[in-house]
């Protein structure tokens, strides 16, 4: 049974099995109100999970295409990193492609995150088939599947458009990381304007075809975002400073190096040493989270 505590009108808490997670669809006695305020709103949601406070969290729609290039997944990794330790929810459609990464490196950096896919949320119609261990992730880290369609409800050509309105509708502002000319998260992105709802882009390469969406969008008005503090900005949070630590000398001068983007080749000659050593030392700064690489060059995270 869903619940709705403290009299908070968008706070709505599970009562979960405590012997393992309860995967069963179930009916919210609510519509939280950013849905209630949208046109056509639905009639009815379904849960699996925890959904998390309304008021307590900025939620960020990020979608993009299901056949991303290597920058379109970098740059959906990087920027959800970034946000971790902030009070944001990240939400999706738990489709092929940046939907799927976006979930994954919410999960993968400690982040809540919420599906909304074009299907019911029965264990035998949940779609993507694929992503369906992903979902059970989702709902055992904390987060939740949504849907207003009846746990059996196979997903259909209609079904996705309509659960874009949802995704846009429960979100502050959605974030398109790459998108061709005539993809299907333009819909998603027109909602956006439409629903008032801060629409951030990320640029893309004009000779590639995979982002020649994001450019339009560009054009008409949305908003840029480069790396994660234009992000942070754009949904009005208070920069965390992230917590220092000691480094060594020779990951130090990394960090100089890299107050701009730099190739790792080009790094390892400006560090002028051996180059097993150089290329140890950068991937274990890696693993440290303390660089990462997007198409090809190196930043700090």
């Amino acid at each position: 049974m869903w619940i709705c505590g403290g009299g908070c009108r968008d706070r709505l808490i599970s009562v979960k099995k405590i012997s393992e997670i309860d995967m069963m669809p179930r009916r919210l006695e609510l519509v939280p109100d950013p849905l209630r305020e949208i046109p056509q709103p639905p009639k009815e949601l379904w849960v699996v999970g925890e959904l998390p406070s309304l008021t307590e969290n900025i939620w960020l729609t990020v979608v993009g295409s299901r056949r991303c290039s290597s920058y379109g997944k970098d740059v959906c990794e990087m920027l959800v990193r970034g946000l971790s330790g902030y009070p944001v929810v990240i939400v999706s459609g738990l489709a092929l492609g940046l939907d799927a990464i976006a979930h994954r490196s919410a999960l993968e950096n400690g982040i809540t995150t919420v599906a909304i896919p074009g299907s019911g949320l029965g264990d035998k119609v949940l779609y993507p088939v694929l992503n369906r261990g992903l979902a059970k992730e989702i709902v055992n880290s904390g987060g939740a599947l949504l849907s207003e369609l009846a746990p059996d409800s196979r997903a259909a050509m209609w079904t996705f458009p309509a659960r874009n309105r949802l995704m846009v509708g429960i979100s502050k502002a959605v974030l398109v990381v790459e998108c061709a000319e005539r993809s299907g998260t333009l819909i998603t992105a027109k909602l956006a304007l439409d629903y008032n709802r801060d629409l951030l882009t990320v640029p893309s390469s004009i000779f590639s075809a995979t982002g020649r969406g994001s450019l339009d969008l560009l054009r008409e008005g949305a908003t840029a975002i480069t790396k994660t503090d234009d992000l942070i900005t754009e949904l009005g949070l208070e920069k965390i400073e992230k917590r220092m630590i000691a480094l060594s000398k020779d990951e130090g001068k990394v960090i100089a190096l890299l107050e701009n983007s730099l190739s790792k080749d080009e790094l390892l000659r400006e560090l002028s040493m051996p180059f097993g050593l150089g290329n140890a030392l950068l991937i274990e700064m890696e693993i440290k989270g303390m660089i990462t690489e997007v198409e090809g060059t190196l930043r700090r995270c």
